[in-house]
């Protein structure tokens, strides 16, 4: 068996990336890509696709889809046709040719709040409203439920069109239970109302009893949603852009294909098939290897904050890389503790306010590093966060 790099640090200040546009010194845990090599299996399928010299347009063979269905059906044990995919250049792309094609301006977005911040944007952006479900939070387990009541309501709401279910949740890492999934599938259905489900971390369990693919649920129930996968989380692929739309139902299938195509985001890069084809049928021992690290970094930071930090806690999600600490012992203004961090330490997390919901009592931090950082990234948040207490 290969063991695969995950304690090489990696230079990313001089590569253009986002996360890393900070001053010397800073240690950002903030956007969510991973700072590990992709797998070499990977690379090696993008540097012969490189080798070949040739950038023209591209189009998603059969082989791309096959890759899709197996990789679900051996690391998830669900079945899906070929047949029910298209391929697009990212999820909130294929959002946003949703929310342009099959709702209109002033149309209500139902979500779990706190969610994904970037939700927020296409939405917004697209002229739609948020309409936010808050989840319950039990601050004694700190764990998340549904507010079912809440959630039937504003499905109902006549103005309600579209319901985005983020699985596993961003940003607590919840994994939703196949019962969920199908109570807030079916109720969705009883109202008319379009289904997008985010899966983009679905790979990402750390641990306990996987997650459940919405397409493999029972067909019956799935004329009316629409499931979006990609490679650019499990793998560390985000800028290649690459992901697939799972659709069982034949006339939501074309209608979507239609918005997809007036959304200009139906072509591969050169890139993106090379790569997905490669990490879906040759990446699997490098993803259950970074599980474990990420698993190990999560227990390291519950270490931590039980022997130095009890102040706060970390919410018991498994899915994900990132995880969402209860900081309202410490403080209910998640952004003021951020920015004191930052300035005191360098080390930079996400306030909860981005994810809105209950976030302002909490911050959210990427763990997909190599196991020295993240000590580091402990280290200055114990002294940050109790220089935070000493000043008031």
């Amino acid at each position: 068996m290969t063991i695969y790099d995950f304690t090489t640090n990696l230079d990313r200040r001089h590569t253009n990336s986002i996360k890393w546009r900070v001053k010397d010194g800073e240690l950002p845990l903030t956007i969510a890509d991973m700072d590990f090599r992709v797998a070499p299996e990977i690379e090696a399928a993008m540097q012969a696709k490189v080798a070949r010299g040739n950038f023209g347009y591209e189009y998603a063979p059969d082989e791309y889809f096959t890759a899709v269905a197996s990789w679900y059906q051996q690391e998830h044990g669900g079945d899906v046709d070929p047949a029910w995919m298209q391929y697009v250049s990212g999820v909130i792309p294929a959002l946003t040719a949703c929310l342009n094609y099959f709702t209109a301006p002033g149309d209500g977005i139902v979500m779990l709040e706190p969610i994904y911040n970037s939700f927020f944007g296409a939405i917004e952006k697209t002229g739609r409203k948020v309409v936010a479900s808050q989840q319950d939070y039990d601050r004694e387990n700190h764990a998340y439920q549904i507010n079912w009541a809440d959630l039937e309501e504003k499905l109902a709401d006549t103005e309600t069109r579209m319901f985005i279910i983020c699985n596993p949740h961003n940003p607590t890492g919840m994994v939703w239970s196949k019962m969920d999934l199908e109570r807030m599938i079916r109720l969705a259905n009883q109202y008319g109302v379009l289904v997008v489900a985010d899966e983009i971390h679905g790979d990402l369990v750390i641990e306990g009893e996987d997650y459940t693919p919405t397409f493999s649920l029972d067909p019956i129930i799935l004329s009316n949603v629409i499931t979006l996968v990609s490679t650019s989380k499990t793998f560390n692929l985000a800028s290649l852009q690459a992901a697939t739309a799972i659709i069982a139902n034949p006339l939501l299938r074309s209608r979507f294909a239609q918005a997809a195509n007036r959304q200009g985001i139906v072509g591969p890069n050169p890139l993106a098939i090379p790569a997905s084809i490669a990490a879906y049928e040759n990446g699997g021992e490098w993803v259950h290897q970074l599980k474990a690290l990420i698993k190990h970094h999560r227990q390291l930071v519950q270490q931590v904050l039980a022997t130095d930090l009890p102040e706060l806690s970390l919410v018991p999600g498994r899915g994900t890389y990132l995880v969402w600490l209860d900081t309202q012992a410490v403080t209910e203004d998640s952004r003021a503790l951020v920015a004191f961090l930052r300035e005191q330490t360098g080390l930079l997390l996400t306030p909860g306010t981005e994810y809105r919901g209950n976030g302002k009592g909490f911050v959210r931090a990427n763990l997909a590093y190599p196991t020295t950082v993240i000590e580091d990234a402990l280290a200055r948040l114990v002294r940050g966060v109790k220089a935070y207490q000493a000043q008031k």
